[in-house]
């Protein structure tokens, strides 16, 4: 009898464990989306990198601890629509509006993500909107920003 008993207990206590941390909880933990600011964003330094086949010097990200734990994963950001190519090729998130943006040397090149839209967006230069998608930290393709957004999605801020 008191067999039986501890038994029962344990298959409870197994199964409420498993309820609790089951294969439900990491399929919600691999969805969950993670919230980006623009400070977490700075946790990066550069030093410039010479290119010799193009004359040119570029800046190399060392990415901090802290951003590199986020790579790879859903994450969110919020900030100022910058279609900077005109013609929807290259689509950015900034800290800042086009005004006093990366390119206009007003800010660094942590202030600015580069996003890879699932759908083409209707977004318009500085409004703002909230991204979401998979990090990616670009190490050395000189083509793409630092920070890269893929299979992203984007609504506009009611801000």
């Amino acid at each position: 009898m008191i067999r039986t008993t501890l038994l029962c207990l344990a298959l409870l206590l197994i199964q409420g464990t498993w309820a609790q941390n089951g294969p439900e909880t990491d399929v919600l933990q691999r969805a969950s989306i993670i919230q980006l600011d623009w400070d977490t964003l700075s946790d990066v330094e550069f030093e410039f990198d010479y290119k010799e086949e193009e004359d040119v010097y570029y800046l190399k990200p060392n990415f901090g601890k802290k951003i590199q734990s986020f790579a790879g994963n859903k994450i969110r950001i919020t900030g100022f629509f910058l279609n900077i190519s005109g013609d929807g090729d290259v689509l950015l998130v900034s800290r800042n509006p086009m005004a006093s943006c990366f390119y206009c040397g007003a800010a660094g090149p942590e202030s600015v993500v580069e996003v890879n839209f699932m759908e083409q967006p209707s977004f318009k230069t500085d409004q703002i909107v909230t991204v979401t998608g998979i990090l990616e930290l670009n190490y050395s393709d000189d083509d793409h920003f630092n920070y890269i957004l893929n299979e992203a999605t984007g609504i506009l801020d009611d801000r």
